[in-house]
């Protein structure tokens, strides 16, 4: 065997056992590894690699067991034929001795949709490397009771729940998380709902697509914020090139004769995105009476819903929804982890189940694991505790700051009425966010440009978003002091 051998690495999230397993069946299933030749052995593999001889006798054992070495007398160990064999075989002309003319299909006019082609927004997944982390969307892993999870964690995986979610449910959802979302998640927007006007989905992203898909085509009409979420933009603009960008004021979406012939509108009315406004009652009422009178459905994305600890809570759109109108779209990565995925969304009985086989085509439903952990984390108020310990440390962050953006960048920022987790920032006319975002990561700041919420052919390039919800207390006010320090310091 070649001497290159395997390389790990001590401190990764897999054992050394595992990582010289991984590494032997890649190179197994490569064809990597001659058959005729022997690996080496237990004795000078742990030797080369540094590690214990029995670290790599139980890697070898289970390769063993799977039948991908073959163990000879006296001989050593080598790559079983059955592993070989199993593996995709060679094009018939290879194997008659002809050679195989490699001709490399088109895929770019294969391809009937191009959602690589559309802007999205880009943050770096080494964020926490950064001294000032002014990300959105990302947790304060300091804030998140890890105890807590974990008993619910083994709860789930008890031989109490295990048939809850080893089985595969098809379509249905774990009936506990479903009661959870019922009765604790939604009465505090003031909705009621029955179990099968819920859906749960893989987070609120998978709730847009599903509604895009079953509500939109070519013929539909949308109409969306500006600025506004880019990747419900980009979702519309697969469906359908009827997209309308209806601008904002203070109070949120602008209720003008732009909606009129809209099918569907896209709103985010408790906290706007990307603006943080938040539309008071009597903007949500015009817009359910506008709705009324011109015949559209209004999707409302509820994204950050349990972050409201400044004001009383606005009731949500759905819940002064008197026609069947509205969709509701929720999710938990705000308060427990955007890695988890699990949102949901509510609406008539009739359209969740549309929604429901469509998910069933595309995903089933949520893992079953995860549904179940999450479900006894709320029934057992530690979601109700985290939610508390999360009001009070972003209450104190938003107050630090907007007292440092009010020192170092005045009035450039609307202070959100609603919370939240960031702040919108509108630098001076000349000013260029995304070369700012490039200096700023040069000293360590990670902030995010606005130019990609706007969909319009004239993008501002002045605007960008600050969020406090990952960054630690103490470098709220250093990081905005030096990142109007690296302004002033641009050409």
């Amino acid at each position: 065997m070649r001497d290159w051998l395997i390389h790990i690495k001590r401190g990764e999230y897999a054992s050394l056992q595992t990582q010289i397993r991984e590494a032997l069946v890649s190179a197994i299933l490569d064809r990597k590894l001659d058959r005729s030749e022997p690996i080496p052995s237990t004795r000078k593999m742990a030797k080369s690699l540094g590690v214990s001889r029995n670290t790599v006798v139980l890697a070898y054992q289970g390769l063993l067991d799977d039948g991908y070495l073959l163990a000879k007398e006296r001989s050593g160990y080598f790559v079983s034929d059955k592993a070989i064999d199993d593996t995709v075989a060679k094009p018939r002309s290879a194997r008659n001795g002809i050679a195989k003319v490699s001709t490399e299909l088109d895929w770019g006019s294969l391809v009937k949709q191009r959602p690589n082609s559309l802007e999205n927004s880009v943050k770096p997944l080494d964020w926490q490397d950064y001294d000032y982390p002014f990300i959105y969307g990302q947790v304060d892993h300091t804030l998140f009771p890890l105890a807590e999870w974990r008993d619910c964690t083994r709860q789930a995986l008890g031989k109490k729940w295990f048939g809850a979610w080893t089985n595969d449910t098809w379509s249905n959802d774990d009936p506990l998380l479903v009661e959870q979302i019922r009765r604790r998640i939604l009465p505090r927007r003031g909705i009621m709902a029955a179990d099968d006007e819920i859906l749960v989905t893989l987070g609120a992203q998978n709730s847009l697509f599903l509604l895009t898909s079953l509500l939109v085509d070519r013929n539909t009409t949308v109409a969306m914020e500006e600025p506004g979420y880019p990747d419900m933009r980009n979702m519309f603009k697969l469906a359908t090139d009827k997209v309308k960008l209806v601008p904002l004021d203070e109070k949120g979406l602008v209720i003008g004769p732009q909606l009129d012939d809209a099918d569907v509108v896209f709103t985010t009315p408790s906290h706007q995105f990307p603006t943080t406004v938040t539309m008071p009652l009597e903007r949500r009422m015009a817009l359910l009476k506008k709705a009324s009178e011109k015949d559209f459905i209004i999707i409302e994305d509820d994204y950050e819903f349990e972050t409201n600890y400044v004001n009383e809570p606005c009731p949500a759109l759905k819940s002064l929804d008197d026609e069947g109108r509205v969709v509701y779209v929720g999710s938990l990565s705000k308060t427990l982890f955007p890695g988890l995925r699990i949102g949901f969304m509510v609406g008539p009985k009739a359209l969740i189940a549309e929604a429901r086989a469509l998910r069933r085509l595309m995903v089933r439903h949520a893992p079953s694991n995860n549904q179940r952990t999450v479900a006894l984390f709320l029934s057992l108020g530690h979601h109700d505790t985290l939610i508390r310990r999360l009001h009070k440390a972003y209450r104190t962050r938003w107050e630090i700051m907007g007292a440092a953006l009010e020192s170092h960048f005045p009035s450039s920022t609307r202070i959100p009425s609603f919370g939240g987790t960031s702040f919108w920032v509108k630098g001076g006319a000349k000013l260029d966010s995304e070369i700012l975002t490039k200096a700023a990561a040069e000293k360590s700041i990670l902030i995010e440009p606005g130019r990609v919420n706007f969909g319009a052919a004239q993008q501002p390039k002045n605007y960008f978003r600050l969020a406090f919800s990952s960054i630690d207390e103490k470098k709220i006010e250093p990081g905005v002091k030096l990142l109007a320090e690296t302004i002033k310091s641009l050409p």
